[in-house]
């Protein structure tokens, strides 16, 4: 026996089709918002991520910045101190410096040879005195030169005859002589040595 279906099927598979379309359609959109929702939540998340670690970086900088000034400011005390410093170590050297000097001359000074006049003007000293002979004045300027620690660039200004009478009887013909030498500035340690008090 044959069966024909006189409904309208060709309506009912149309609606079926556009029930099954919208339901694709439904589900496509809930999918989409679905994307859409979790891309949003992971931005969000991202951006609070970021904004969390530029706070700290941040927060670090200005740490930085903090530690910064306090260097600043305590290198800014140590060239003080250490300029401080070192005006005391001159003034100590240059209260030194006569006695040095002396010291110098006496132990550069050869026999024969009598200091009369010593000035010092800054860094330079005239030294006026009575020689022997011209060789001695010539020994004394080379020891000035060579083994002076404190004296340096000795120039002999002149050299002139002088007499010299203890009595009518005894004449001595000497040579008046004077001379120009530099104060060197010493190595700190020997000037730290020289006036340092010495231990007994």
């Amino acid at each position: 026996m044959i069966l024909i279906n006189l409904l309208p099927y060709r309506e009912e598979r149309r609606k079926r089709r556009k029930a099954a379309f919208f339901a694709g359609l439904g589900l496509a959109a809930l999918a989409g918002a679905g994307i859409v929702g979790a891309v949003f939540l992971l931005l969000q998340f991202l951006t609070t991520e970021q904004q969390a670690h530029n706070q700290y970086i941040q927060n670090e900088i200005t740490r930085l910045e903090a530690q910064i000034k306090d260097i600043a400011e305590l290198k800014t005390e140590i060239e003080s101190l250490k300029s401080r410093q070192r005006a005391v170590e001159d003034l100590q050297t240059d209260r030194n410096t006569p006695v040095q000097l002396l010291n110098d001359l006496a132990r550069l000074a050869p026999e024969g040879i009598y200091l009369t006049a010593i000035r010092q003007d800054s860094k330079s000293v005239t030294v006026s005195g009575v020689a022997q002979t011209n060789e001695r004045v010539s020994e004394f300027l080379r020891n000035v030169s060579r083994s002076s620690e404190w004296l340096e660039k000795p120039d002999l200004i002149e050299v002139k005859l002088a007499t010299v009478s203890a009595n009518t009887r005894d004449v001595r013909r000497l040579l008046d002589f004077s001379m120009k030498v530099s104060i060197k500035a010493p190595p700190r340690e020997a000037a730290q040595g020289a006036s340092a008090p010495k231990k007994s």
